[in-house]
């Protein structure tokens, strides 16, 4: 065990970044498997676990290295079948550290280097130190030196395990340039973490934000386990950031919000295509929706107010003048006419709301669109976001094309906010929606994706693998595991990290946005917080972010906004 003045210097080493007694020697391992490490007598095991970061002092440069595992081991196997009596200190003190003794497996992630000039550079491992080869924690030095200091571009995220006066700092650009995943299973705070990205995102001014806000978590308070109450985005970033819009006043006035907007959709904005996302949750056949496209192309725009109101002796008619069969187009009517439970759909809407949306969009502005009660129905959560997010793919495509790579005309950075996204992107039909579209071929055009989802493993593989940044909470299903791990170099070794992280304000971050994978705890959602985000916001006006685009486009003018 460490004496009192040991522990204190491990204190002061960690918070000054001065150089540390080792831990241990490397005595193993390969590239890809590892490194093994044998524990210094004086180092108490209890004190090292999986995710904290550690140092390799090679004899060319440093390796950064995370904990994958801890072990005990001995060098006789007659000490585990019948161990000595330890009663006897003496007796404890020869056989710890030498008999018997403690490893870890740490992973090389990063090699640390000198550039030119003198300074530390980060760069992809790709040799490993030799044998005995001095181990020690990594400090406040070793971590800035990877992650960088907070600024414009970067957000501070949360701190590793063991070392929370670092920040761990995304590079903002890189995480909203291509599709972000944040996974974890249910009651591990996915909400809140989402959040906390959201709100970096649109307080640096990266993106504009397309938030479905299936259970009105993000827009205004919600209550936390806790028992107290979490701001919203429009509290923490302000009315002119966010714009608040809902599908159901009564839920909004029941909750005490003053949402911007009241959503409406006229029946006639449904198309086929709309219909043919939920023909998995309305059990929806293959000749159900040849039917609607036939509907469509016979009675046009009101095919659908047309199909509720329809008598038998249309559906007769329409056998005989088509393929298509009357028993069919009723079994049609009867899942269509669930609509007429939805309020927000009407015969005709007395606002655009969809041009409301796009406009705000383009504004600079992020928009949250709430469901209410209706975030009870998934059919009610598929088929809006679906709707409009087909639109938003015809107006970035079609503006982009007519930028010819003018950075000044090109739509501002766009992120698309689903949860229960495997209901959007299963395998069976993620090549055919246009959130597989978007996730796959969207990132040139400026819009990408941001799931939210308890269940990794039900969405399409191509799909994930086009996910640059993934931030996942604890996961416990092995197949939701080994699909967050798909196309992560070091994955076994980073299985049993994220098997073992903690229910709350844990998770691991992976890909794009971060130089290597990194265990945090994550940052308290709470006034600090609150603060920061206003000071960062004060420090940067509207529209002066990079948002990989030059600036708010008009929709006045769009040819694709005229169709809505």
């Amino acid at each position: 065990m460490p004496s009192q003045g040991a522990q204190r210097f491990d204190a002061i080493g960690m918070e000054y970044g001065l150089e540390k007694p080792r831990i241990g020697v490397i005595v193993g391992g390969s590239l890809s498997k590892g490194l093994v490490v044998r524990l210094e007598a004086s180092q108490n095991i209890e004190d090292l676990a999986v995710g904290r970061y550690v140092v390799v002092r090679g004899s060319r440069g440093q390796f950064f290295c995370m904990i994958t595992d801890v072990l005990l081991d001995s060098t006789n196997p007659e000490i585990q079948s019948n161990p000595p009596d330890i009663s006897n200190r003496f007796l404890r003190d020869v056989y710890i550290g030498t008999a018997a003794y403690g490893r870890i497996s740490i992973q090389p992630m990063l090699s640390i280097e000198n550039d030119e000039s003198g300074k530390k550079v980060p760069r992809p491992v790709k040799t490993i130190p030799g044998h005995f080869t001095e181990v020690h924690n990594a400090t406040v030095g070793d971590v800035n030196a990877v992650f960088g200091a907070e600024d414009d571009d970067h957000f501070n995220v949360g701190s590793p395990l063991e070392l929370s006066t670092v920040n761990i700092n995304l590079d903002l650009n890189r995480l909203v340039e291509r599709s972000i995943g944040v996974f974890g299973k249910s009651g591990t705070g996915k909400s809140f973490l989402t959040r906390l990205l959201l709100a970096g995102v649109i307080a640096h001014d990266k993106a504009s934000c397309l938030i479905f806000d299936m259970h009105n978590d993000y827009g205004g308070a919600v209550k936390h386990e806790g028992g107290g109450q979490a701001k919203g985005l429009v509290d923490v970033v302000g009315h002119a950031r966010v714009a608040v819009f809902s599908l159901d006043p009564e839920s909004a006035l029941r909750r005490n919000a003053n949402p911007d907007h009241h959503v409406t959709l006229p029946y006639s904005a449904i198309e086929p295509e709309d219909l043919a996302m939920l023909r998995e949750t309305m059990n929806l056949s293959d000749a159900m929706i040849d039917a609607a496209y036939l509907l469509h192309k016979r009675w046009g725009p009101d095919w659908i107010s047309r199909l509720i109101r329809a008598e038998m002796e249309e559906f007769d008619a329409l056998e005989e003048s088509s393929n298509a069969r009357a028993g069919t187009l009723k079994a049609l009517q009867r899942r269509v006419e669930r609509f007429e439970r939805w309020d927000f759909l009407r015969e005709e809407a007395a606002e655009d709301s969809i041009a409301e949306i796009m406009r705000a969009l383009a504004g600079g502005k992020s928009v949250v669109l709430e469901f209410g009660r209706y975030g009870t129905s998934l059919e009610a959560y598929i088929l809006v976001a679906n709707y409009l997010t087909r639109r938003i793919h015809e107006q970035y495509v079609d503006r982009m094309e007519r930028a010819l790579g003018d950075r000044a005309e090109e739509p501002r950075q766009l992120l698309i906010v689903i949860e229960e996204a495997h209901k959007f992107l299963d395998p069976r039909i993620a090549d055919q929606t246009i959130f597989g579209i978007i996730a796959r071929e969207m990132r040139k055009f400026n819009v990408t994706l941001l799931v939210v989802d308890q269940r990794p493993s039900g969405i399409d593989e191509e799909v994930m693998s086009q996910i640059g940044t993934r931030v996942t909470a604890l996961l416990d299903n092995e197949r939701d595991i080994n699909a967050v791990l798909t196309g992560i170099s070091g994955a076994s070794s980073l299985r049993e990290v994220l098997a073992r992280l903690e229910t709350r304000q844990q998770a691991i971050i992976l890909g794009h946005a971060v130089p290597m994978p990194v265990v945090i705890r994550t940052r308290d959602y709470d006034e600090r917080f609150y603060q920061a985000m206003q000071a960062q916001i004060t420090g940067m006006p509207l529209g002066s972010g990079d948002g990989r685009g030059g600036g708010p486009p008009s929709l006045s003018k769009d040819r694709s906004s005229r169709r809505l």
